[in-house]
């Protein structure tokens, strides 16, 4: 059974829980460097100058998404640019569904743009430790007898029980 108040899951012969450790372990990914907090305020400086959200999107991927609003097949003969843009919003959307995941579970928040318009910045980021609070929030957020679904980084929780 988990507990909120101590991040943990009171098992019958002892209790534990996920740790950083694990989340470095497991997914691999930094626990240490910059902290994923205030993505709302890391999204209004880069919002800054009141310019529409479209226009961000436009200038990080040189396009619009798509109408059917999915990126197509990368092409064979791709440049060097088409790579990046590419690159860009497939790490948008593993932020997004997968390690950030929402109950929609097919749509990219906008609140990765400011993260992921610097490549070279994401690896200064301390991922794990925002998964682990995410899996914390997720996990204390279904303790309520009213909430019906989860969602969350669960494959880390998956992995964990294994």
């Amino acid at each position: 059974m988990w507990h909120p108040e101590t991040h943990t899951f009171y098992m019958p012969f002892r209790e534990c829980t996920v740790t950083l450790q694990d989340v470095a372990f497991q997914l691999g990914l930094p626990v240490y460097g910059w902290a994923v907090t205030g993505c709302l305020g890391e999204f209004e400086k880069f919002m800054e100058g009141g310019r529409p959200t479209w226009e961000w999107f436009q200038d990080l991927f040189s396009e619009l998404p798509p109408p059917n609003k999915r990126f197509r097949v990368l092409p064979a003969d791709a440049t060097e640019d088409t790579v990046r843009i590419y690159a860009h919003a497939y790490i948008m959307m593993l932020l997004s569904t997968r390690l950030f995941g929402d109950k929609s579970a097919n749509q990219v928040h906008i609140r990765w743009l400011p993260f992921v318009a610097n490549l070279d910045d994401m690896g200064r980021y301390s991922w794990g430790s925002a998964a682990l609070a995410c899996l914390y929030q997720c996990m204390c957020r279904v303790t309520n007898r009213n909430v019906t679904n989860l969602a969350g980084p669960l494959y880390l929780l998956q992995s964990w029980i294994f």
